[in-house]
């Protein structure tokens, strides 16, 4: 292995698919050896009953130039994450990255739905794949990541802290997760900047996900064929965009410099000067904001 993160290792709590496949993927496009985990496997499929499968994502690590080892971990469960931990110290001895991805709430929230009429169930159960794990993770990993100075956490979530501060997003319980894990990461800046490492919370823009482009009944290669009924998705991004952004993180000897902030995508890709596969550099949060929540025609030009 060679790159910029030969000898670093990482774990990507979270790494079945979307931005997490895409954070793995970059991170072994830069050297790293990168442990991706998951609730499905090729021997069992998670609720989502979903193809992708952390195997799949930790041979398209090999393959980018790093090395990826699948382990299952269910991340609600703090003894499987115990185990995860232990296994990378016994086998690695060290953490440098850690990247908690782990959602699972696509098919749990209720757009534009009132908290009472919202199923509760379903609100909690998002509330607690959206949080719980993520601290769960967090709990177990940090003393690994603090053995060498250094270490960086990314806490990944949907909007910037300035756009999710004055935007409802989609519904109560929804909202509350995406801004939860926001505030997280300012709480880790603190607790781990004295002791050497770095937190960011970090957002990608309109993701290209796989479930994404299924429900637009598109894939990555005709994707602009949806623009003629969701004409915003013009400002997309593949998921492989926010990974070079961890990537460039990791990479960077002065990445203390963002301890404790809201980051995305578009505007470290500004600082870092990385681009997206096809070449291009989308600021989707600028674009939300200054485009398609002002209520102007889409038109991606000058975002891109």
């Amino acid at each position: 292995m060679s790159g910029p993160l030969k000898d670093k290792v990482a774990l990507v709590a979270g790494a079945t698919r979307g931005a997490g496949r895409g954070v793995a993927v970059e991170l072994g496009a830069a050297g790293a050896t990168v442990y991706v985990t998951g609730r499905t496997t090729r021997e069992r499929r998670s609720e989502y009953d979903r193809p992708e499968t952390i195997e799949d994502t930790a041979d398209l690590v090999t393959a980018a130039g790093g090395r990826g080892i699948a382990v299952p971990t269910d991340h609600l469960v703090p003894s499987e994450v115990r185990t995860l931990v232990d296994r990378i110290a016994d086998e690695q001895g060290r953490l440098d990255v850690l990247v908690n991805d782990v959602w699972g709430g696509e098919r749990l929230f209720e757009w534009d739905t009132p908290v009472w009429e919202h199923d509760l169930d379903n609100g909690l159960r998002l509330l607690r794949l959206g949080i719980e794990t993520h601290a769960i993770t967090s709990h177990h990993a940090l003393p690994l990541l603090l053995r060498r100075p250094g270490g960086l956490v990314v806490e990944m979530t949907d909007g910037t802290a300035e756009y999710n501060a004055a935007t409802y997003r989609v519904s109560f319980f929804y909202d509350l997760a995406k801004s939860a894990v926001l505030r997280m990461a300012f709480a880790l800046g603190r607790e781990l900047g004295p002791r050497g490492a770095t937190a960011v919370a970090l957002t990608p823009g309109w993701l290209r996900s796989e479930m994404m482009l299924e429900n637009f009944g598109v894939t990555e290669d005709n994707w602009r064929d949806a623009l003629e009924r969701v004409p915003h998705f013009g400002i997309s991004e593949t998921p492989f965009y926010v990974g070079r952004a961890v990537a460039a993180l990791a990479a960077d000897p002065e990445r203390a410099r963002w301890n404790g902030e809201s980051l995305s995508s578009g505007g470290l890709a500004r600082t870092y000067g990385f681009t997206d596969r096809d070449g291009s550099r989308p600021d989707a949060w600028r674009y939300l904001a200054e485009v398609q929540d002002a209520g102007k025609p889409a038109d991606a030009t000058g975002y891109r």
